[in-house]
């Protein structure tokens, strides 16, 4: 019923994302899920993509054989060198960077380079070692990496990990990374800031990358929506996460009892999308930066309990803004970062 749900899309390219927990604990449903998924897209033909977000641990020949079979991406998690990754991410026996490292290698080996990626979470333990969790990513032979808050959601905001450090803390972090990619790509290293690209794509191009959370109207229900494991739909990761809290702000309905048309236009959808348009919201409306940012409904319902959130004590807000200027300033006192930055621009068109 989900794939029947998601193939209702009237986007033409549709991408199935099985998430965690993690999903290799139960790999016969993702081999069913994605065979049924190729079935029903004969009738809907759509373009068609999966992928699987996962630690590696599990990871074995039958699975790479059938990602192979299917051409299905995996994603992992590297949060940095083995103290750093095995402390954010510790399992029994204390291995799990020795897992990732050896996953990401058969992966490529099975699958091809550009078929597993790695994203990392910066926690507190992470804010003063941006340089080394950069070069752990040059040294797996990655070309890019995505600076990432920690975000107000899940087991994060349940633990001391979102409260022991601000917003602050975390730009010194990004800054400092940002500034090391340049001296690496300066060196003859090309490197890439998925973020700062993204940003720049808004800004030097007239495309945009699609990033969620930089799109107004916001692009939770339409550029993605969550199937849990019970039924239940949400807007977004972010509230299904919320909901795990028992703030079920987000979720649209369940696939079992409610139809497309009920879904969609429901007001857990229509509410955030329409009090959060940046181009209307107060502030927003006169800010210089607000062609390159998005709305993010479901981080100010998190952090300030409302939608279009308060913007001078917004966290989303100082951030961008912080950032929008950053980049602006570096390419203004140099010629090779401009031209630089014009070329991780031009990755996102």
């Amino acid at each position: 019923r989900s794939l029947e749900l998601a193939l209702r899309s009237p986007a033409p390219a549709i991408k199935i994302e099985f998430q965690g927990g993690e999903p290799l604990l139960n790999f016969p449903l993702i081999e069913r899920v994605v065979k049924e998924a190729k079935h029903l897209n004969r009738q809907a033909a759509k373009d068609l993509a999966f992928v699987i977000a996962t630690n590696l641990a599990l990871l074995d020949d039958e699975i790479l054989a059938f990602c192979r079979a299917h051409d299905i991406y995996l994603s992992t998690s590297l949060d940095g060198p083995r103290d750093l990754h095995n402390r954010n991410r510790p399992r029994p026996g204390g291995d799990s960077y020795e897992r990732t490292v050896a996953g990401i290698r058969a992966a490529r080996a099975a699958l091809g380079r550009d078929h597993i990626s790695a994203l990392m979470t910066s926690t507190d333990a992470s804010l003063g070692r941006v340089r080394d969790i950069i070069d752990e990513y040059v040294r797996q032979g990655f070309d890019s990496i995505f600076l990432r808050p920690l975000s107000p959601y899940g087991f994060a905001i349940r633990t001391q990990s979102y409260q022991s450090y601000d917003i602050d803390q975390w730009l010194s972090f990004y800054f400092d990374g940002l500034d090391y990619i340049v001296e690496l790509n300066e060196a003859g290293v090309p490197f890439v800031e998925s973020y700062a690209a993204t940003i720049l794509t808004k800004m030097l191009s007239p495309f945009d990358s699609g990033y969620v959370d930089l799109m107004s109207p916001a692009g939770i229900g339409i550029a993605a929506v969550v199937y849990n494991y019970n039924g239940d739909v949400y807007t977004s990761d972010e509230g299904r996460m919320l909901a795990e809290m028992g703030d079920t702000t987000f979720r649209l309905g369940h696939v079992l009892r409610n139809t497309f048309e009920e879904l969609y236009p429901s007001e857990a959808l229509l509410r955030p999308l329409e009090d959060s348009f940046a181009r209307s919201a107060p502030m927003c409306t006169d800010c210089a930066f607000e062609p390159w940012c998005g709305a993010d409904p479901v981080f100010h319902h998190a952090t300030q309990g409302d939608y279009l959130g308060r913007k001078p004590e917004s966290a989303f807000c100082r951030r961008n803004m912080a950032i929008f200027r950053r980049l602006i300033s570096m390419m203004r006192g140099d010629g090779a970062v401009r031209k630089l930055f014009f070329s991780w621009a031009s990755r996102g068109c």
